[in-house]
């Protein structure tokens, strides 16, 4: 409460994790600073969460949009902890560990030692039938090449290519790689991706030898927060056994405890700037029904299209503009294991451009997460969609569909009619951080904190976009927005 008896009032923009989060993170500063503070999350969908949608159904549990994240990024597992719901946290099955790469319409298994697609160890890196002996010769060639000089931003493509040829970036990393952005390396911001790739050539004058430094840096400490268990700590990745919808579940609960509000349903489609009068809040968020909310802070966590929209009358938005978005699908298939004919050894493959195929990548989902299916039965997740070929995402179900149970046919040579299959569709979803995207990101920010303090940006637009780097990134928008409000 400030010293005129009034609420420190925040709009939250984006009721996404980032907002979500954003929102929680916002309470608990409240609480620190020994004030008290009214959020309202405002979102123009039907429901809360965002990508983050978790379908239970006949025993199994389906993610729609992401399905986990990185156990060694610690601030999703804080986050658990300060909902109390870590003990839903749950891991990969330990069997099942295998990757596999389609090349030739064949999957071959992925060389052991690779990080991020980067050979750590040589031998099975030399008998991998994934590459060429010239393609081969070629990466190794990165412990001799000198380390570049320069200071600017490049894309991952040009880096990786540089350093261990074209063979490994378009059949190892790009696969990889550019699964995780469904984008094209050759247009991704490398310092805005994988830092740590410049940083290894830089400190240790080549790639390989920098990743694999890094490797048995790494293999020295838990990959995970010690506080989990030692089972947990044992997987690289984790999610919630009733599905990440849990967490959305908790933070809202939690929020509705704390007196927050929502607005779903309802969209902010502009805000202003007031002159600082007596009691008068700074900001006012006007929505598309009418309504105006008060502010003292506002946190803008929508699509960078979105939050130019909202800041364009404000300060220059051209590093938001050059954001594009990338759409993709998923196809989720329900089998029976009785008719299903095929054991998984691992969590399943991922797919070159150069294959051709509908589908850019296909997780065993039964195979790679044991709750998510009940014992006699099979659970597939394929991907549809990335950079320069999006078309494919709004083919009509049946031709979608049958698409993927072709692909998965040619591959695995399932003909196992599903007993039911799932599609989402998630248009403009990927972000693609463009070559000088962390340039451009501080100077925006600078000019918020110049221009309008209690005003911040933050999700999968700027600073990464995985879960635990929105829910990062919704933290630190907490405190910076809540600092420029006490100061006043």
């Amino acid at each position: 409460m400030r010293s005129n008896g009034k609420l420190d009032r925040f709009v939250v923009i984006g009721g996404g994790i980032s907002g979500l989060s954003s929102a929680f993170y916002l309470t608990k500063e409240a609480e620190l600073r020994g004030r008290e503070a009214h959020i309202t999350v405002v979102d123009p969908s039907e429901r809360i969460g965002g990508k983050i949608n978790t379908l239970r159904k006949d025993g199994f549990v389906i993610e729609k949009g992401p399905d986990s994240f990185l156990a060694r990024k610690t601030p999703i597992i804080d986050l658990a902890y300060d909902l109390g719901i870590q003990d839903e946290l749950t891991g990969t099955n330990p069997a099942a560990k295998k990757t596999y790469i389609l090349h030739r319409g064949k999957l071959h298994p992925m060389p052991p030692g690779l990080v991020l697609g980067i050979p750590t160890e040589i031998m099975p890196f030399a008998k991998t039938s994934l590459l060429s002996w010239g393609g081969k010769l070629r990466a190794m060639l990165d412990f001799v090449l000198p380390a570049s000089k320069a200071e600017d931003d490049e894309s991952v493509g040009e880096f990786l290519s540089r350093r261990v040829g074209t063979e490994v970036m378009e059949r190892i990393a790009e696969p990889l790689l550019a699964g995780i952005y469904a984008g094209d390396l050759s247009k991704l911001s490398l310092q805005s991706t994988f830092p740590q790739f410049r940083e290894a050539e830089r400190r240790h004058g080549s790639l390989i030898r920098g990743t694999r430094a890094s490797k048995r840096k790494g293999a020295a400490a838990p990959a995970a927060p010690s506080r989990l268990p030692e089972k947990l700590r044992r997987s690289m990745f984790l999610t919630f056994k009733n599905g990440l919808t849990t967490m959305l579940e908790a933070l809202t609960h939690a929020l509705s405890e704390a007196g927050a509000e929502s607005r779903i349903g309802r969209e902010a489609v502009a805000f202003r700037q007031n002159e600082a009068g007596e009691g008068q809040a700074p900001y006012e968020v006007l929505l598309n029904d009418g309504e105006i909310l008060e502010a003292d802070g506002i946190i803008i966590t929508t699509p960078a299209f979105n939050a130019a929209d909202l800041l364009e009358p404000h300060i220059p938005v051209d590093a938001l503009r050059a954001i594009n978005y990338v759409s993709v699908a998923n196809v989720v298939m329900a089998f029976d294991k009785a008719s299903f004919g095929i054991e998984f050894d691992g969590s399943g493959f991922v797919v070159p451009r150069s294959e051709g195929t509908t589908i850019t990548a296909c997780t065993w989902t039964s195979s790679k997460w044991l709750h998510a299916s009940p014992d006699d039965k099979v659970l597939l997740r394929c991907y549809v969609g990335r950079a320069g070929d999006e078309a494919v995402v709004d083919l009509p179900d049946a031709e979608l569909a049958e698409a993927v149970r072709r692909d998965i046919r040619n591959v695995l040579g399932i003909t196992a009619e599903p007993l039911f299959t799932e599609i989402t569709r998630l248009h403009r979803s990927m972000p693609q951080y463009p070559v000088g995207h962390l340039t451009a990101t501080a100077a925006l920010r600078a000019r918020l904190r110049a221009n309008m303090p209690g005003v911040w940006i933050a999700g999968a637009a700027f600073d990464g976009v995985g879960l635990p780097d929105c829910i990062r990134q919704g933290k630190e928008a907490a405190s910076i927005a809540y600092d420029a409000v006490a100061k006043r």
